[in-house]
């Protein structure tokens, strides 16, 4: 493997652990799938569906979001929001990363 593969694998797997983090925390406003991936990639953070919609499944069935269905406008949409369980873990999740990037900011000084 050569190493743009290497850091394309390491890369991946970096976002692959901050990707519910990040749906949680733009879920402080109830939004559909297409527009959380649009508010994700606005944010610099690339998902795609095939990755979030199985990820905010699950996140309901652990009782973090909610959803329901929008059928005002002509294409019914499955809008999700954060539970009060979701905004705990959101809160908890923030701090730890928080100090995990702390923690990387100290080790990496000096990196160029």
């Amino acid at each position: 493997m050569d190493i743009d593969e290497t850091l394309a694998a390491h890369g991946q797997e970096i976002r692959r652990g901050t990707v519910v983090l990040a749906a949680l925390a733009s879920l402080g406003e109830p939004r559909y799938g297409y527009a959380l991936l649009e508010h994700l990639a606005d944010a610099g953070i690339e998902v795609e569906g095939n990755t979030l919609y199985p990820l905010l499944r699950r996140l309901e069935k652990q009782g973090l979001l909610v959803s329901e269905w929008n059928t005002d406008e002509s294409r019914p949409r499955k809008f999700y929001s954060l539970t009060d369980e979701g905004r705990a873990v959101l809160a908890a999740l923030t701090k730890e990363w928080s100090a995990l990037n702390t923690a990387l900011q100290t080790l990496t000084r000096g990196i160029s």
